[in-house]
């Protein structure tokens, strides 16, 4: 990966690049060898950026050619370099027949169910066993791991520039609920459960009820849900004598309990809203 690294480096900074270099990037990104972000432990948030791989996506849209594109029996415009995704047999992959699209450069891992319509974009992984169901949206580059339960109608958010921008991520066992939506490089923690309609962003504080604290993205650090963290959607009182005199209340995602080793994430979440 290094070498393809630096020539993606070299040829965005140049401003021209070949196409059989993109290719190249596309089919590590397939692969699951090369990802727009992975696993670091000595990172505060435990994730690394690899800037390069989003500069070889820019770079598939600048060389791209928007051309005609036959999918699914339609016509469709796009760039030719980032058509839909083929799957095989031994991808081990159950896509579901019923309107949806995986694009070029995407890393679907083996065990993986899609539900239709589903579209996840250039660059993201989906790692080993995860469940996409009916109306998901996985962005560009964003990171889903393994065991993770996408519920229907979740909108994960995608990002490709800038280049160093950390992109949405959601660790192991995770489960999202459905119609929510995680979104601005937000990281959703291993085994944390996310209920149905919550929705996270860098401009969204969360307000933690079990240890007494509020959690926001600071800096250069995200929106982080802690580990096996149990999030519903919640409010809070709107300041101003106007909103309490009509007793306006503000949205607020909430973290109303934590799963233990035991506690399966449906579980858990049915629980904590009882």
């Amino acid at each position: 990966m290094t070498e393809l690294a630096t020539a993606i480096e070299r040829a965005y900074q140049a401003g021209e690049a070949r196409e059989s270099l993109v290719e190249a990037l596309l089919e590590a990104l397939e692969r699951g060898e090369a990802r727009a972000a992975e696993p670091d432990p000595d990172s505060p948030t435990g994730w690394r950026v690899n800037r390069w791989v989003k500069q070889g996506i820019l770079l598939a849209f600048r060389l791209g050619k928007l051309t005609p594109i036959r999918w699914g029996g339609a016509e469709f415009l796009d760039r030719h370099l980032l058509p839909p995704r083929v799957f095989g047999l031994n991808d081990g992959v159950r896509l579901v027949p019923g309107g949806t699209t995986v694009r070029r450069g995407a890393y679907l891992g083996a065990g993986v169910v899609v539900m239709p319509p589903t579209y996840v974009n250039v660059g993201a992984y989906v790692g080993e066993g995860a469940m996409l169901d009916s109306h998901t949206l996985v962005g560009s580059c964003a990171q889903i791991g393994a065991r993770v339960h996408l519920s229907a109608g979740c909108q994960i958010g995608g990002v490709l520039e800038p280049a160093g921008a950390l992109p949405v991520i959601i660790e192991d066992d995770a489960l999202i609920g459905g119609c929510s939506g995680v979104f601005e490089g937000t990281i959703v923690k291993r085994g944390a459960v996310v209920g149905a309609g919550v929705m996270l962003t860098r401009s969204l504080p969360l307000y933690d009820l079990v240890q007494g604290r509020v959690i926001r993205a600071e800096g250069e650090l995200p929106l982080i849900v802690p580990e096996r963290a149990v999030v519903a959607a919640g409010s809070r009182p709107a300041s101003g004598a106007f909103a309490q005199q009509h007793g306006v209340q503000l949205y607020a995602p909430v973290i109303v309990k934590y799963r233990d080793s035991r506690t399966d994430a449906k579980v858990a979440l049915e629980e904590a809203l009882r």
